[in-house]
């Protein structure tokens, strides 16, 4: 069976689609995956077919976007995901969407008579009267009842219509009639959530195809001077921004904070190219990192909240921070929180790590029930809608 998997999201969209891709490639399925070309590394590294959609993430800040930009900007996106996926899927039994603002993968799915599936990595980003929206354009919604939450979500549907009328002429070119609500379309009436239940839990109503969060099982061996630090001290407090462009003072305080406790440091650089103040030995700045393996050796994970960090910190059974820039990183926070596995904060305190630290004992019981087999779960179910 052949699959098309797509994104175009950051690393947090682009790893759960590698590790699905994986899944169906060890099942015996021809797969490629559609991804930008900051992942093509990642995608290569794990023996999947790869194809780059649009332009590099890694130098293209978000945070900087304003309203105006966006009809612009939605329909370069438009155009260009209908010429690479148009031309990756031919031949595709199914083709999965993993993550939002993918408007050719379901259009492309109908114009080649294939299956199609979106997937979203976090409950919040799927319409509910239970929780609201995720942030946007420097917008943090805040849950409300019922009413005020899907109000939020009316506001935010209007983001989806930027692109229209260039998915539409697309549409046109490919012979299939215009749609009318963008998001719906994307979102289709049987979208997937690949989140841990216990961490994400969809809230109704409802039913949704769950399959728990989509893992790789990463083997890479830590490198031998990460590995020296580690074993040179107690377990250190690790920091990491990921594919965040974060501000220097943001480490700098956590580094300050952790000091402040006695504690080591593991700074994981990131896209945004974090620095340590001085070469303290106490301190080890790293890139590219086995994340699995690092978190259960450090006593607190700091990170942005992306989803896949704080499924596998959480895995790893380690108490968390989140300090939450945009979109559902704010969900993952409150999420933390809610479980009592961590604290989320706008910056890292002595305090506040001093919090994380203590609670040890109830993020390693709810570590002990996180599931590492969504990807595979995923896999299997998609096997079945496309016989």
């Amino acid at each position: 069976m052949r699959f098309l998997v797509s994104t175009i999201g950051s690393r947090g969209e682009a790893q759960p689609v590698t590790a699905l891709a994986v899944q169906l490639k060890e099942l015996g399925n021809d797969v490629k995956v559609v991804a930008p070309p900051d992942f093509e590394e990642l995608v290569t590294g794990n023996g999947i077919d790869f194809t780059p959609v649009g332009q590099s993430l890694r130098t293209f800040s978000p945070g900087k976007l304003k309203p105006e930009d966006l009809p612009r900007l939605a329909e370069e996106s438009v155009r260009e995901q209908f010429r690479v996926v148009g031309q990756a899927a031919q031949g595709a039994d199914v083709l999965v969407a993993g993550g939002a603002l993918q408007h050719a993968t379901r259009s492309v799915a109908e114009s080649v008579n294939a299956h199609y599936v979106y997937a979203s990595f976090c409950a919040n980003t799927l319409p509910s009267p239970h929780h609201a929206p995720p942030a946007m354009l420097g917008r943090v919604p805040v849950n409300g009842t019922p009413e005020e939450n899907l109000a939020q979500w009316e506001q935010q549907r209007m983001l989806f219509g930027h692109a229209r009328e260039s998915l539409n002429a697309e549409r046109a070119e490919l012979g299939l009639d215009p749609v009318g609500d963008i998001r719906d379309h994307i979102f289709s009436d049987a979208p997937w959530l690949a989140a841990d239940p216990l961490l994400g839990p969809w809230p109704g109503p409802g039913e949704l195809v769950t399959t728990g969060a989509w893992l790789t099982d990463d083997q890479r061996p830590l490198a031998e001077d990460l590995e020296a630090f580690l074993a040179g001290g107690e377990p250190p407090v690790y920091f990491g921004l990921g594919s965040m462009h974060g501000a220097q003072d943001t480490a700098h305080q956590a580094v300050e904070a952790a000091h402040k406790l006695g504690k080591r440091v593991v700074l994981q650089q990131g896209w945004a190219d974090l620095q340590l103040a001085d070469d303290a030995p106490d301190c080890i700045a790293i890139g590219e990192v086995n994340q699995q393996a690092l978190f259960r050796r450090v006593a607190v994970v700091v990170h942005h909240g992306g989803a896949g960090t704080t499924t596998t910190a959480a895995a790893a059974c380690t108490p968390q921070i989140v300090l939450p820039h945009m979109y559902d990183q704010y969900y993952w926070g409150s999420q933390v929180e809610r479980l009592d596995i961590g604290r989320s904060a706008k910056a890292v305190t002595a305090e506040t790590l001093a919090e994380a630290l203590e609670l040890a004992d109830e993020a390693a019981k709810v570590g002990a029930q996180v599931r590492t087999d969504g990807a595979r779960v995923a896999a299997q179910r998609l096997m079945r809608v496309g016989r």
